[in-house]
């Protein structure tokens, strides 16, 4: 990870205080910054008055120009400046890669998403990422300047310089090739993590854990890969490993970090394939068909298919066990299953959740399934990247704005 000091130093505390409160106000006076600051009256108007000078703030037209206001002095009202610049979070799996291009007030500005292709070599992954950056970038029409913070989510362990460990096959050092370095001129933060701890992120944020202070965020469409917050804090580890599913290849009835669109496919051949399923049923003619589209067995266990229920069930086995292994390492409240499959996964959790108790010694967590789909990596990027921007980057441009017209 490349940051930056924020530049404002102790002698300008108070800008800092004002500054730090403009980002969750929206649109304030200075009588509601004094009160979200403990700074006196004119200490309060003083910093605000410095930060309007920088561009740094913004002051409304008072309510009586905007005919809100009908007797007596209308109070100034101050917001952050819109145009600070922009962040950018990166969802850049194994198969697909998303880019967001967002400002500091909440509001996607582009996105994309495209299909990758998993044999792509380190090299040539780099150069796509780098080039749908520079895509995304340029159609928000924000200058290289103008880049506050990037975050990257990958399906990697990675440290917090941002590199990803060896990994036997080369799939981490594929999946993160060498983001840190090649993005390091991008903004004035740049941030590499794991998908799953972002996933984290994004529940806590504004998912189904925003009042939770032990969980986990279980990416399960692909791989699996648990993203663990504890006590409120993310866990990381010396290589960014926490969570790392490869444990579940070594776990007896799971057998793989293979995800569950994987397991409700091989499943569904296999109850088919033992004569557990007719053949001419409709799960039967799912998988004579071809490929198996698993959002199409929860659709059809969700109609109450026996077959595909039995299917539902025996992939929720799995789920039990999965969520009985990270609930005695990390005791979590609440586990919520990520990723695209997360939309239509209810008749899997339900089995889960039945299973699960004889899993454990410790009180079972609840199972939830996410509501963020697909986009829960990008959700927690962009998020990760705003808060790199508030504590780190914006500060230290209205350092540099100030310095300019001291």
């Amino acid at each position: 990870m490349t940051e930056v000091s924020t530049g404002l130093g102790t002698g300008r505390a108070s800008v800092s205080a004002v500054l730090d409160f403009a980002w969750n106000a929206g649109e304030f006076t200075a009588t509601e910054a004094m009160a979200g600051t403990s700074l006196t009256r004119s200490t309060a108007i003083d910093a605000i008055d410095t930060l309007v000078a920088a561009d740094v703030l913004r002051e409304l037209p008072n309510a009586r120009a905007t005919g809100e206001y009908r007797s007596g002095r209308p109070a100034r009202r101050f917001a952050l400046s819109p145009d600070l610049g922009v962040v950018l979070g990166v969802d850049a799996g194994d198969t697909h890669l998303a880019v967001t291009v967002a400002d500091l007030h909440d509001r996607t500005l582009v996105h994309h998403r495209v299909d990758l292709d998993p044999a792509q070599s380190a090299a040539d992954r780099r150069s796509t990422i780098l080039r749908h950056l520079s895509a995304a970038r340029e159609e928000a029409d924000a200058s290289p300047d103008r880049v506050l913070a990037v975050c990257v989510g990958v399906a990697a362990p990675v440290d917090r310089d941002g590199i990803s460990p060896p990994h036997p096959d080369g799939f981490w050092e594929r999946t993160n090739p060498g983001l840190a370095d090649a993005l390091r001129d991008w903004a004035p933060v740049v941030q590499v993590k794991n998908d799953a701890q972002l996933a984290a992120i994004a529940e806590g944020t504004i998912g189904v854990a925003v009042d939770c202070r032990d969980y986990v965020a279980l990416l399960a469409s692909e791989r699996f890969g648990g993203g663990v917050v504890v006590d409120g804090h993310v866990l990381h580890g010396a290589h960014g490993g926490v969570g790392e599913g490869v444990v579940f290849d070594h776990i007896v009835g799971v057998g793989s970090a293979f995800g569950l669109r994987y397991a409700l496919q091989e499943q569904s051949r296999a109850v088919v394939e033992s004569g557990e399923a007719a053949a001419d049923g409709a799960l039967g003619r799912l998988v004579a068909d071809g490929p198996v589209d698993p959002r199409l067995v929860l659709t059809l266990a969700a109609s109450g298919d026996p077959d595909a229920l039995r299917v539902a069930e025996r992939v929720g086995a799995t789920v039990a066990r999965v969520v009985g292994v990270l609930g005695s390492m990390y005791d979590p409240a609440r586990v919520i299953v990520c990723g695209a499959v997360a939309e239509s996964i209810e008749p899997v959790l339900a089995a889960a959740r039945r299973i699960l108790p004889a899993e454990l010694h410790l009180p079972a967590p609840e199972i939830l399934a996410s509501t963020l789909g697909a986009e829960v990596v990008s959700v927690g990027a962009v998020a990760t990247a705003r808060r790199a921007a508030r504590e780190h980057a914006v500060p230290r441009l209205a350092a540099q704005r100030l310095t300019a017209t001291a």
